[in-house]
């Protein structure tokens, strides 16, 4: 797998600054593309892990690119779209364009061009290729829950602290941390930093063994209190930042750097009903209408809005001359007189088969020879059945 650490010498010689873009501004950059994955998924129900998975999409892909080739904020809508389906919380790319059309003003969306889904299709399979396919991304959260656990002290501070931690951490996606950091240091970090604003001091924790001087050293090896100091500073750097009203955007598009100005744009209702940004340099749709029939063809009743039927006099139209009682058709011959008696192999008496064997019965072997008696006589039983036993009738 590709090593996506980098130190800070290699975040200062990105794409972006080849491209002539500032450190500051690319900065800003990331955290405005960051923090519209968080607000497009916070808004839509979108799990933490999904967010934070999207957010290193996105710094990992501009590591690659520069911010004046691929727009910010369509990269962040395709990273979001392709880390829910990673950890399988999937959305509909129109549902995220949707949503965050709404965090957007119209010149910030112009970005998204004339058909924003394939802009962010497209940019999809560039994503996939850029990241190597890597798509499993661990994040501080799941070791910031494990550490919390293995910690003794105030239940209500440490959970205080832990809550505080959780939200440094929410906070550090907009900062290049996941690019510098495994996951675990950071979260060592933001614990430590949560722990000294709210002034919870952990004194003893579980596990403890006597070459383990302070509580991070359990988990992770090598930590200096430099590195978690510089973590902390690159995350407290965020709430002292303030965004300036006159800075720009975005890059200038190709087509606009001559005039160094955003075209107008202005929005309109589609039939949906859904807003779309409409651009004087794109040029009008075509309107193609559909002529009316002519007026020698008459309508058709299933074509009424009403349901009643259309009026007879418009099927009257079509015909010369009116139409006349239908002409009179003699019947054919075979149904004019009376019907046939029956077939002759009906009338006539049935047929003599068997008529020599009816006449001279052949000569049946007899049953009981000649002179014999019968089976059954008046007052003797069977002949030659001795096991049924002989009761004589009453007298």
């Amino acid at each position: 797998m590709p090593g996506w650490y980098y130190d800070k010498k290699e975040l200062r010689s990105t794409p972006s600054s080849q491209d002539g873009i500032d450190y500051k501004t690319e900065m800003r950059y990331r955290k405005e593309g960051a923090r519209l994955i968080i607000d497009t998924g916070s808004k839509m129900d979108l799990g933490y892990n999904t967010m934070a998975t999207g957010v290193v999409y996105y710094h990992r892909f501009y590591m690659f690119h520069s911010f004046k080739q691929f727009p910010r904020y369509v990269t962040a809508c395709c990273c979001l779209f392709l880390a829910g389906k990673v950890e399988e919380t999937p959305k509909k790319c129109k549902d995220i364009i949707k949503t965050a059309r709404s965090l957007l003003t119209d010149q910030k969306f112009a970005t998204f061009g004339e058909d924003p889904k394939e802009e962010v299709m497209t940019l999809e399979r560039i994503l996939l290729q850029t990241i190597k396919f890597d798509l499993q991304v661990e994040h501080p959260y799941q070791y910031l829950l494990k550490y919390a656990k293995c910690l003794k002290g105030d239940k209500v501070k440490l959970q205080k602290m832990v809550q505080m931690a959780w939200t440094f951490v929410n906070d550090s996606l907009c900062t290049t941390l996941a690019l510098q950091w495994e996951p675990e240091i950071i979260a060592v970090a933001l614990m430590y930093l949560a722990g000294k604003l709210s002034k919870f001091e952990v004194v003893d924790w579980i596990g403890r063994t006597s070459k383990h001087i302070r509580w991070w050293d359990m988990f992770v090896e090598d930590v200096t209190m430099e590195l978690l100091e510089d973590i902390c500073h690159q995350v407290l750097d965020l709430y002292s930042q303030t965004d300036a009203n006159n800075t720009p955007d975005s890059p200038p598009l190709q087509s606009q750097k001559a005039t160094n100005q955003p075209p107008p744009v202005s929005t309109q209702r589609s039939s949906n009903g859904n807003e779309k940004v409409v651009s004087p340099d794109q040029p009008p749709p075509v309107n193609v209408k559909v002529p009316p029939p002519s007026s020698d063809v008459p309508p058709f009743p299933y074509q009424t809005f009403t349901g009643a039927p259309p009026p007879v006099a418009s099927y009257a139209t079509p015909f010369a001359a009116p139409m006349g009682a239908p002409p009179v058709v003699a019947a054919p011959p075979h149904l004019t007189g009376p019907p046939p008696g029956p077939p002759p192999h009906i009338t006539a008496p049935p047929p003599t088969v068997f008529s020599q064997y009816v006449n001279h019965p052949p000569p049946f072997t007899a049953v009981v020879p000649p002179g014999a008696p019968p089976f059954f006589s008046a007052n003797a039983p069977p002949p030659n059945q001795p096991h049924r036993p002989y009761y004589p009738p009453p007298t």
